[in-house]
Formats: structure tokens, C-alpha cells, sequence
């Protein structure tokens, strides 16, 4: 049955919700970029005071940052929101790429490889669509694909996968890279609109049987995952479908170390869509940078009405 066949949830459940995957996706990535590139073992090393656990957002970390400060996880997600405002509600290929590349212009503090290769072409070309490579299976396309999971929530099969496809190919054209993206965005559609536990459980299980790669149910503790998209996501299904709560989830996830700030914000999104803004630990949203919550929280409501479960 087409999504947009479900009922709808109600407008302010919806809402915390989607204020909450927002939020999450920003906090995850302000907490975990705290000890990305950390294993396990240095983490509980280096947070011996605090039991061994990193959970409080603090800065600090390989990239020196303030504390509440994002990195390109969330900023990345922000350009492509309001590269999707600005188009009127549409997924443009050529406005996401400007948008990215603007970003990339005003000096970020940090930047993908691959990210970065394929926004040169861009401006080298003028074409906002990475040429197809089985290198580019990163996580850099999933990281930021919240505003394209809220303005398609209702929306059919064909819709979600062009919308995804027109912002991620700007930089990763990889169909293990696109399997991943889609089923994350099914998750956050199911957590949205209120559908069950189990029901993300089978999207995230079906993946796993459509490519091995995603192997997460019955692996071993994905520690350490690295920016490759399926280690990324086999972590992060790990983290949350083995915890009870959006806290839980979190300090599971960054705790893992790797690329902890991705895993983190990804992990966010989905923990936040699921568990509500009302979840999310006030200490947490208190540290963020003030001016990135408000931008989350304003392009979380204005995605949603340019979605078919906005109130009509």
C-alpha cells in the first residue's frame, strides 16, 4: 500500500517527532565528535573519571571544537534543507549542489574526501550528479538526508527514491550507498507516522538480506565503524534496536568510536523521530549551540508542510 494511503498522525505528534529527529541528528553529531576516531578502549581510557563512558557534550576531540559546536553532519543537512525551501518544496539536483558547494566555500571545519572530490567536479562541470563509482560507498549522502525523510513523508516509492537520488548522487553515486539511504528513510517515515517497532525492524532486516554488507543482526558489536555506509548503518541499527530510550541509544552509538559524529547524528534522527523531541535529555539540547536548534526546529516545521501529511 502507497505510504501516502496511511492515516496520518496527528499534526503535533508529528511534529515532536520531527522536531525531535532534527534535534537528535544535531546533538548526536555534536556528541560524538567528541571522540571520533577514538576506539572503544581509548574512549573508556580517556573518560575514566566519568566511568569509563563519554556522554556529556563537551567539544574537544581531533577538531578542537566548542562546546555545542556541530560539524558538517548537521550542516550539510541544513544546506539541503533550505536548498529544498528555497526550490519551493522540491528536491533540485542543481540547487543541492550549489548549496553544497557554498558550504564548502565558507570553510567548513570539516569535509569528506569524497564529499569534497565530487563538489570540484561540480564547479569543474557545472553537472550536479557524481559520476557512478563503487569507491564512493561512503556515508556522506545518508548523513544528511533528514530534510529529504521529512518533505516525502506520505509520499509514494517513486517520489522518495528521486528526491533521495537528486541530493545524494550530487556527491555519491553508489547503489549500496542509495539501499542504504532508502531504508534509512522508510525507518524515519515508520518512526514519523507511528508505525511499530517491528516495523522498522523489517525494514532494517530487509535490507541485510537484499545486501550482506548490512550485516548487523547477527554480527558481532560493530565497534569502531568506519565512514564505509554499511558499517556505519550495521552500527547504528545495532545502537537502536539494543537500547530503551533516545539517551541510551545515543551513548551506545558514540561510545563506539570511528566515525562516532556520522554514527551519531544518523543514530540522533532516528532515536529523535522515534522517541519525540519531549525524550531528548535537556542537558543535551541546553549545550547545543543555540543557533543550531532553532534552525533545526524551524526547518523541521517548514519541511513538514511541504510534506502530504501536513495538515491541508
Amino acid at each position: 500500500m502507497p505510504t501516502a494511503l496511511r492515516p496520518k498522525p496527528e499534526a503535533d505528534i508529528l511534529r515532536k517527532r520531527a522536531r525531535g529527529a532534527y534535534l537528535g541528528l544535531a546533538i548526536g553529531d555534536a556528541l560524538g565528535a567528541t571522540v571520533e576516531f577514538l576506539t572503544p578502549r581509548e574512549i573508556r581510557h580517556n573518560f575514566a573519571r566519568q566511568g569509563g563512558v563519554h556522554k556529556e557534550i563537551t567539544g574537544g576531540g581531533w577538531l578542537h571544537l566548542k562546546p555545542g559546536q556541530i560539524t558538517d553532519d548537521t550542516a550539510m543537512s541544513l544546506a539541503l534543507g533550505e536548498a529544498i525551501l528555497t526550490s519551493g518544496g522540491k528536491v533540485d539536483a542543481l540547487a543541492c549542489a550549489h548549496a553544497f558547494d557554498n558550504w564548502m566555500r565558507s570553510k567548513p571545519i570539516d569535509i569528506g574526501n569524497t564529499v569534497r572530490r565530487n563538489l570540484i567536479r561540480f564547479r569543474q562541470t557545472g553537472i550536479p550528479k557524481a559520476l557512478p563509482s563503487e569507491h564512493d560507498a561512503g556515508n556522506g549522502a545518508i548523513m544528511r538526508l533528514l530534510p529529504v525523510a521529512l518533505l516525502t513523508s506520505g509520499r509514494d516509492e517513486a517520489e522518495i527514491s528521486a528526491a533521495f537520488k537528486a541530493q545524494a548522487h550530487v556527491t555519491h553515486n553508489n547503489p549500496l550507498s542509495d539501499a542504504g539511504g532508502l531504508c534509512l528513510i522508510h525507518m524515519l517515515h515508520a518512526a514519523l507516522e507511528g508505525g511499530s517497532w517491528d516495523a522498522l525492524k523489517t525494514e532494517a532486516s530487509a535490507l541485510e538480506s537484499r545486501h550482506t554488507e548490512y550485516t548487523w543482526s547477527q554480527a558481532r558489536h560493530q565497534e569502531n565503524p568506519s565512514g564505509y555506509v554499511a558499517h556505519t548503518l550495521s552500527a547504528v541499527f545495532q545502537s537502536f534496536f539494543s537500547t530503551n530510550s533516545f539517551e541510551s541509544c545515543l551513548i551506545d552509538i558514540v561510545n563506539r568510536g570511528g566515525d562516532a559524529d556520522t554514527a551519531g547524528a544518523i543514530a540522533g534522527a532516528l532515536a529523535g523521530a522515534w522517541y519525540d523531541e519531549a525524550h531528548i535529555p535537556s542537558r543535551w539540547k541546553t549545550a547545543l549551540d543555540k543557533s543550531v536548534v532553532r534552525r533545526c526546529e524551524e526547518q523541521a516545521e517548514r519541511l513538514l508542510d511541504h510534506s502530504a501529511l501536513a495538515p491541508r
